[in-house]
């Protein structure tokens, strides 16, 4: 198994959530995702980092950071 990321993304509506499983999904070497919507949280586990994750989200407008607190921008 690999990585475990966990990131604080706004998930403020129906639509915004499909976006970001969609532009999730097309990752390369991810095994698992899930939204946590009641914690406003994204993980995905697999063969990735935190930053391309990010990268990723940030690509369809949508800010994340880590839930240490730190926003890495792109």
């Amino acid at each position: 198994m690999g990585n475990v990321v966990e990131l604080k993304v706004g998930l403020h509506c129906e639509d915004c959530i499909k976006k970001i499983l969609k532009a999730i999904k097309k990752m390369q070497d991810i095994e698992t995702y899930n939204v946590d919507t009641q914690l406003n949280k994204v993980i995905v586990t697999g063969n990735i980092t935190n930053e391309e994750v990010i990268r990723v989200l940030q690509k369809i407008g949508k800010s994340a950071s880590t839930w240490e607190g730190e926003e890495i921008n792109g």
